[in-house]
């Protein structure tokens, strides 16, 4: 099936188009028909799946149906709420991406960073804002935000929402929005507390169960070195001074991180570039051109700004921050070792990162060979398990090559 087929208008067509995008992935086949029908939906699906264009996509059809005049006050008509920075910044971002032809303002609102800048854009007028519960409540309470107006509703990894504390924050906000509304409920699992708020939230909902991708390709030889997070940008020179690494997807969590990380490399001497959602579409493809024709040796990229690459003989992807979705790991590194080639995926990990090793880890059920003894190890942080050696085991790790069978493969999944 190709996205031309699930009735989506030529704007959101146009802009999956610009991205490389032609054939929806299995939950956004089955979601996308049920949002534009303005059914309420719950979805088990985790990221990783292409979960957020799943809503992304319909949500911003329906809203464009009844889009304001330019000049027209703003009213916050959608929100999405889901329990991280990093993901809603990920869901905005990729609003941003898929809604660039459509008259529509979105932003995003999170903890941690002065609210400033956060209300000046409320005041300007938002139609979807994406959010995390913390933050939505403050502002809330200071009468930044009103939801009086929603009429679309995502409720975005609740069993996560209620694992990391926030089920009385997601029930308060429920409690304001208006009772006639669509709601979008996605969860990858189904506690008893989470199927109580989806019944709480949800009126004749229509079920997907889409299951996400969890394993690593056979040709892919991964390794892990323990590294205190001030030295991981010495470590990654380090390393690219091995000549066998000739191209590397470099994978930062932070737009500022991937910047900083290109700048400090290009003071090293090594060619690189960063992509990410603050660079406009022709730099962009500028970097993706140079990496691709060999002029650039290290591309450095955010999760979303990395969805559009396919570079068949890419040889390295280096996770220089360990995602803090489990499934980002397996989709970050199936980005080598495409069609039976050889590819090696290279994994940072400070002290709070571990946490999301082991998840990974639990994923892939496999444990992620320790590379031990190099020049900024942490030996305090290796496992009751005796870590390879880093003089039996470094040289594999930065260009050796495996013979075992196994397809790469890709997806749009891989890169949504």
């Amino acid at each position: 099936m190709l996205f031309s087929e699930l009735q989506l208008i030529e704007p959101l067509l146009n802009a999956l188009n610009d991205e490389g995008y032609t054939q929806p992935t299995p939950i956004q086949e089955q979601a996308i028909p049920i949002i534009l029908q303005r059914k309420d939906l719950l979805g088990c699906a985790q990221t990783g799946t292409g979960k957020t264009a799943a809503f992304a996509l319909p949500l911003l059809q329906l809203m464009s149906e009844n889009a304001p005049a330019e000049n027209d006050r703003r009213k916050i008509r959608a929100l999405i709420l889901t329990p991280t920075r990093e993901l809603a910044i990920q869901i905005e971002e990729s609003f941003k991406a898929y809604g660039r032809h459509l008259p529509l303002r979105h932003m995003v609102i999170f903890g941690g960073v002065n609210q400033h800048h956060q209300v000046n854009s409320l005041r300007r007028g938002v139609d979807i804002l994406v959010a995390t519960p913390g933050r939505l409540l403050d502002l809330m309470q200071q009468r930044h935000v009103s939801l009086d107006d929603i009429r679309y509703f995502v409720l975005d990894e609740a069993d996560r929402m209620l694992d990391m504390g926030f089920v009385h924050d997601v029930k308060r906000i429920i409690a304001r929005l208006p009772q006639r509304r669509q709601t979008l409920f996605f969860s990858a699992t189904m506690p008893p507390e989470a199927q109580q708020l989806a019944n709480m939230l949800l009126d004749n909902p229509l079920k997907i169960e889409v299951t996400p991708v969890s394993s690593t390709a056979d040709t892919i030889q991964q390794s892990l070195y323990y590294v205190d997070k001030n030295n991981k940008r010495q470590l990654l020179v380090h390393l690219l001074q091995d000549e066998q690494i000739r191209t590397a997807l470099v994978f930062a969590r932070t737009k500022h991180g991937a910047d900083r990380i290109a700048r400090d490399l290009s003071k090293a001497g090594i060619s690189a570039e960063a992509i990410h959602g603050n660079k406009s579409q022709n730099a962009r493809q500028a970097a993706l051109t140079n990496f691709k024709s060999r002029r650039t040796r290290i591309l450095v990229a955010t999760d979303i700004a990395a969805r559009g690459i396919d570079i068949d003989e890419l040889t390295h992807v280096i996770n220089f921050d360990l995602p803090n979705v489990p499934e980002t790991y397996v989709h970050r590194i199936g980005r080598t070792g495409r069609a039976g080639a050889d590819g090696t995926a290279i994994s940072f990990c400070d002290y709070e990162e571990k946490i999301f090793l082991k998840d990974i880890e639990r994923l892939i059920k496999k444990n992620v060979p320790v590379i031990a003894g190099h020049p900024y190890d942490v030996p305090l942080m290796h496992s009751v398990v005796k870590p390879v050696t880093a003089t039996v085991a470094a040289q594999p790790a930065f260009g050796g090559r495996r013979t075992s069978g196994g397809r790469g493969r890709r997806s749009f999944t891989q890169r949504m």
